[in-house]
């Protein structure tokens, strides 16, 4: 027998919700049938069947509030076609208790003589299910469509649960700059004119930083526990606000997108966002995060990291500032640049650094958009 564990998407994840299981107790599954739809933090996926085999047990009814890692269902493996399965040599209490706890014998490698599995094979192969349950269950991403909530707990709660984690979890320091925008703003300006579209501010920044994380790609990580993961690829969330509350879909591959394209994509997923179509596949994978609360009219705020990441960006409004430069005092649009990193990953200088070299793309905006 085969366990199917409620999967976890996320370190702060604790709970999703049964929505319909689409195949019944005592039906025949194949491997990959989708047997149960689920609702996460922000949308729905499906959970696949990963062996041919007959639903035994059904643990939770639909609209259950199950926490992650916690079994949903145990799927009993068909003997294969012509000729049945191999006999499985295990001793009597390893049967027993693989049976108890839906272990499947034939998944199971035997240390006793001539491969006979044990009991305490049995007990290693338990542990490994409760420690890595997602593996235990093949996911597969639904269709883009959430039902419509009646009350805003579900994801206000969901949220209260990643502030916290991150809250109590990460040692966060913070550091700000102010950066000039006004060349930035010309060449929007002309941008626009160019190819007749609306290009968001949010772009520009999204570009700075995926270059600077480039030549500062330590800050392009994740943590969990004390292993430190750094990524190749440059991925970046954008937080968009909902009448629901804070979604962070991804850019992906953003250092290798021109402006008009990061621009568009942000569109789109906000557009995505606010009619609930934001897909598992658009919220997950993301290496960095960057909040805009620019245009609510916010000077200045310190961000939250999204865990597990390693930073976030907080950028506040562009207004005209008095500035003082080459002994001169002029008027500038300016905003006011916040970093939030986690100091078990980055000290304070490489964070300054990065900083400073995301201005000096806003600054330069000419280096954004050549090659």
């Amino acid at each position: 027998m085969t366990n199917i564990y409620m999967p976890r998407f996320d370190p702060a994840m604790e709970t999703a919700k049964i929505i319909e299981w689409i195949r019944k107790e005592g039906d025949h599954v194949r491997r990959g049938e989708p047997i149960v739809k689920v609702e996460g933090e922000k949308t729905t996926f499906e959970v696949e069947s990963p062996i041919d085999g007959v639903i035994t047990k059904i643990m939770y009814p639909e609209n259950s509030e199950v926490k992650a890692g916690s079994i949903i269902a145990i799927i009993s493996e068909q003997a294969v076609e012509g000729g049945g399965k191999p006999r499985v040599k295990a001793t009597p209490i390893a049967k027993r208790i693989a049976e108890e706890h839906g272990i499947n014998l034939s998944m199971v490698k035997g240390s006793g003589p001539d491969g006979r599995i044990t009991k305490n094979d049995v007990i290693r192969e338990i542990e490994k299910a409760r420690l890595k349950p997602v593996e235990a269950a093949i996911v597969k991403i639904g269709e883009a469509k959430i039902l419509r909530r009646l009350r805003l707990s579900g994801l206000r709660k969901t949220i209260s649960e990643r502030l916290t984690y991150s809250h109590k979890t990460i040692p966060s320091a913070s550091i700000a700059v102010d950066v000039d925008f006004e060349e930035l703003i010309k060449l929007r300006e002309m941008m626009e004119k160019s190819v007749n579209l609306e290009i968001s501010l949010t772009a520009f920044i999204v570009k700075a930083v995926a270059k600077a994380l480039r030549k500062h790609i330590t800050l392009n990580s994740s943590i969990d526990g004390d292993e430190v993961t750094v990524y190749d690829s440059i991925n970046i969330n954008v937080a968009i606000h909902t009448e629901e509350g804070l979604v962070t879909p991804v850019i992906f591959n953003a250092e290798a997108k021109s402006i008009e394209e990061i621009s568009k994509e942000i569109k789109t997923l906000t557009e995505k966002a606010e009619k609930k179509q934001l897909t598992l596949e658009m919220l997950t994978g993301g290496t960095f995060t960057v909040t805009n609360l620019g245009p609510y009219g916010v000077d200045t705020f310190i961000p939250i990291i999204n865990p597990p990441q390693t930073a976030i960006l907080g950028v506040g409004s562009v207004k005209k500032r008095v500035v003082i430069k080459d002994n001169d005092i002029a008027l500038k649009p300016t905003a006011t640049l916040t970093l939030v990193f986690n100091h078990q990953v980055i000290d304070g200088v490489p964070a300054a650094k990065f900083l400073d070299e995301v201005r000096k793309n806003l600054e330069n905006p000419l280096t954004l958009i050549l090659k």
